[in-house]
């Protein structure tokens, strides 16, 4: 049997490299994928995909930024789905600029997007996950949360957030059987990173300055997400909660 058999699990970004990554391997896993995204062309390409190999997967328009929107989605899920029980927390958005050339519109939409999304997909599923004292929460951070990133201040401080706040509501909810834990991706080729390489005005010196500081020799890619995702929805990490894994090559080695 395969390890999501049956399960509902909500990927946010979903339309994207990581998200959709994420999505088919859960789908390829008996999942019952949501896959939001505000970018509903986007999602519903993801969710094709997977019903075209026969797996099962449902595309969801929704701005995280809009909590009407969230609630709406959310409970849209819980009707046509069933019962939700993994969230992943993956949608995300960079400006690549010193901070002092950024602007305050910039921070409001990248905290918007970054963090304030994120609390708003939370505070919309958590209560049907404690009600029912069972939940798996993923929430995708990054590497410059843990030792910082020239160019991502506030991006930064946004994931340095979720990464506080996942702890907290790991300790407010273990008594509800909910795990939360947090996946730190380092630097993947993803559309996100296209934005990074273009911001820094010499895409290909930077791809070489970071393949020769990865120790495993190469930029990460999308695939390379899932198994670490699964693996904190799953059953396997049943006894693991509040905990942070960086995937990234190497290129970070936190303790």
């Amino acid at each position: 049997m395969s390890k999501f058999s049956g399960k509902v699990v909500i990927v946010t970004g979903g339309g994207g490299g990581i998200g959709g990554a994420s999505c088919k391997r859960f789908a390829q896993e008996g999942a019952k994928v949501a896959v939001f995204d505000m970018n509903l062309e986007a999602a519903s390409k993801v969710a094709s995909a997977i019903t075209a190999v026969g797996g099962h997967a449902t595309a969801f328009e929704c701005d995280i930024t809009n909590r009407t929107a969230v609630d709406k989605a959310v409970n849209a899920v819980e009707a046509s789905l069933g019962p939700i029980d993994v969230l992943v927390n993956n949608a995300g958005w960079d400006v690549f600029k010193p901070f002092t050339k950024t602007t305050p519109d910039q921070w409001d939409r990248l905290i918007a997007i970054n963090l304030t999304g994120a609390l708003h997909m939370h505070h919309a599923v958590l209560p049907f996950m404690a009600a029912r004292k069972s939940g798996r929460v993923v929430n995708i951070a990054s590497d410059a949360a843990r030792v910082g990133s020239s160019g991502e201040a506030v991006y930064a401080a946004c994931k340095g957030g979720l990464v506080a706040f996942s702890k907290t509501i790991a300790r407010e909810h273990a008594r509800h059987n909910i795990t939360v834990n947090v996946v730190c991706p380092g630097p993947t080729d993803t559309a996100l990173f296209a934005d990074y390489k273009e911001g820094a005005g010499n895409p290909e010196k930077l791809m070489e300055a970071f393949t020769r500081a990865i120790p495993l020799g190469r930029i990460g890619q999308p695939e390379d997400l899932p198994g670490a995702i699964l693996f904190f929805a799953s059953d396997d990490a049943a006894y693991v909660t509040g905990q942070v894994l960086s995937v990234s090559g190497g290129l970070t080695m936190n303790g």
